[in-house]
């Protein structure tokens, strides 16, 4: 099972937040291993990578009228993004998230729910949240519910993670992006999946505070692409909406 060590730092047992930089390529996945190996003798591995990394699975929320997604789309500057994720359907938590964009910083800020509350809140039941002592997890609430948010996509992919202490630096590839809008339960182990995104590419994240250390500047700048903007949950939703306004 995957452990929730990484989200236990900041803000006690169940909470953590994060406020860093996010710079995202796409490259294939020649280049990503040329890199990833590069990396493994530089940086620490993420202790859940194994050989081949590790499956991220995240249930997105949006409002009826979908105004995350189209935020995004426009890019606007200041916007959000809610999702609860699993690392393993047999987990018994699910981590609640909120990240923002406020101009080019991302904040992060995370809850350790129980399956059970993660349950309903995948219902459309989110008063499970008020039980939970975080202040967090009253604004997820209202949120939530005064703007009705409901689920609309599960999104999952294979991550594989390297770590440099300084500056939080955390640089990340991700792939075999997968997605579904038929099921929303990120517990079961059964959901019926389909691409996304081409299995030939790989989006490469660095996520960091302050300023890169010069070693990554260097290897990013070595890269034959061009700083983009991929959101998973927007290449997931694009498949659906392309049916919905045919």
């Amino acid at each position: 099972m995957i452990k929730y060590a990484r989200y236990c730092k900041e803000m006690g047992e169940n909470m953590n937040q994060v406020m860093r930089q996010e710079k995202k390529f796409l490259i294939n996945i020649e280049t990503a291993l040329k890199y990833g190996n590069y990396l493994e003798k530089i940086l620490t591995q993420d202790e859940h990578n194994g050989t081949h990394g590790y499956i991220v699975r995240s249930l997105y929320f949006d409002t009826l009228n979908d105004k995350d997604f189209y935020e995004k789309e426009e890019g606007i500057e200041t916007r959000r993004k809610i999702r609860l994720r699993v690392y393993n359907p047999k987990d018994n938590f699910a981590v609640l998230e909120i990240k923002q964009k406020q101009g080019s910083n991302q904040l992060k800020r995370s809850l350790k729910i129980k399956k059970e509350d993660a349950i309903s809140l995948i219902n459309g039941n989110y008063t499970p949240l008020l039980k939970y002592k975080e202040s967090f997890a009253s604004e997820c609430y209202a949120i939530m519910s005064m703007q009705c948010y409901r689920p609309k996509t599960v999104v999952q992919y294979n991550r594989k993670a390297f770590i440099a202490k300084e500056n939080k630096i955390r640089i990340t590839f991700d792939s075999n992006i997968i997605a579904t809008e038929s099921c929303f339960d990120i517990f079961s182990e059964n959901l019926n999946m389909y691409p996304v995104f081409d299995k030939f590419n790989v989006i490469l994240e660095v996520k960091y505070n302050g300023f890169l250390l010069s070693y990554i500047k260097d290897m990013i700048n070595g890269i034959d692409k061009s700083e983009l903007s991929v959101s998973k949950y927007c290449l997931a939703r694009s498949v659906g909406l392309r049916y919905m306004y045919k």
